[in-house]
């Protein structure tokens, strides 16, 4: 897997939009082997990234975590 995809959990950091969208374009980039799609492929590269960002926005805003302290977290509490 890419290394250099930064955990967006907390407690590590409070993931934003744009976090959450690079990283799925950095996703998207490994599994398809393409930097940049071909017009013929954009459209497809461009609704994976799209779906995996929002695939990962809701595991993130479901995710129950524990600080150092044992102290549960909810990445979001409305969800």
């Amino acid at each position: 897997m890419c290394r250099s995809i930064k955990t967006l959990r907390p407690p590590y950091v409070q993931a934003t939009p744009d976090d959450v969208r690079a990283a799925a374009l950095q996703f998207v980039r490994k599994i398809s082997g393409f930097r940049k799609p071909s017009r013929a492929n954009e459209a497809a590269f461009l609704l994976a990234v799209d779906e995996i960002a929002a695939s990962s926005e809701r595991l993130l805003k479901r995710l129950v975590v524990k600080e150092s302290g044992g102290t549960l977290l909810q990445a979001d509490p409305r969800a």
